[in-house]
């Protein structure tokens, strides 16, 4: 049976994968964010996936308002890195975990989700960042990837329960697929921001820490936050955080905190990250 082997918190801001991509990583204004993640590469050269299943949203690059899913899953053999306006980032192809996709597609169903099943998709920063952050630029990316997208960016939003809900299969169907794969859940977004209206720039430092602490400890009461305590306590945009709860449903009941990381600002965002293993 394939198993989980852990699960991972991190922020998916796109200006990271700017700072990557012009050699910014050690200036000043960089560095300590990127230091903060090298104990979390090391676990991941340690630890040895198969498989990394990203849960992450689309920011308007192949979705757009005319048709937002609330939940969609990739199925695809092989996902490119989306043209987000300035050209296809220099990043290598991403290759699909497709079976292990089709019986998770298969298992929501069978617990009452419609999602949508995407064949063939690009994936923007949300799976991007993620996967440089804790894999580097690779010439090969060593893991196959399952994305999960999530809406978080037009309303009516999913409920943290329904995430959580969600979390919940994906386990099922993964400790069900025939085969040892060694699998990873990456919830990505957040931490706190606001890019608009009279609150832009809003960050909640306090609710950040707490976050990363509290996403190990007391998942409970994040599960049961409602979308506007979210949008309160984190920024509208830092709702995003909901989709940790679908890598957090996923781990055990009691799990260890094996790395937590904190910067602020990042553009204009609370950034960071947690690594976890079931206890």
């Amino acid at each position: 049976m394939a198993h989980i082997i852990g699960g991972l918190g991190t922020s998916h801001v796109p200006s990271i994968g700017v700072a990557i991509d012009k050699g910014l990583t050690g200036t000043p204004d960089w560095k300590p964010f990127f230091d903060g993640y090298d104990a979390g590469k090391a676990w991941m050269r340690a630890a040895k996936p198969d498989v990394a299943v990203v849960i992450f949203n689309d920011h308007g690059n192949s979705f757009f308002l005319d048709r937002v899913p609330t939940f969609a899953i990739g199925v695809a053999d092989r996902y490119r890195p989306a043209d987000e306006g300035w050209g296809p980032r220099a990043v290598p192809d991403f290759e699909g975990a497709a079976d292990l996709a089709w019986h998770f597609a298969d298992r929501l169903v069978e617990s009452h989700f419609d999602p949508m099943i995407c064949r063939e998709i690009d994936v923007d920063h949300g799976l991007q960042v993620p996967m440089e952050l804790f894999f580097g630029r690779p010439e090969a990316w060593p893991v196959k990837v399952l994305p999960i997208w999530v809406n978080t960016i037009q309303y009516p939003i999913p409920t943290p329960q329904r995430c959580w809900e969600m979390g919940r299969v994906l386990r099922e169907a993964i400790e069900s697929f025939p085969g040892g794969e060694r699998v990873v859940i990456m919830g990505t977004g957040g931490l706190s921001h606001q890019l608009q209206g009279r609150r832009a720039g809003f960050l909640n430092r306090e609710a950040d820490l707490a976050w990363l602490d509290g996403i190990a400890a007391d998942p409970e009461r994040y599960r049961a936050m409602s979308r506007e305590d979210y949008v309160e306590m984190f920024g509208s945009e830092g709702a995003e955080l909901i989709m940790w709860l679908v890598m957090r449903a996923a781990m055990n009941p009691q799990v260890d905190l094996v790395h937590k990381h904190y910067h602020a600002p990042a553009s204009m965002t609370g950034a960071g990250m947690v690594v976890l293993e079931n206890a």
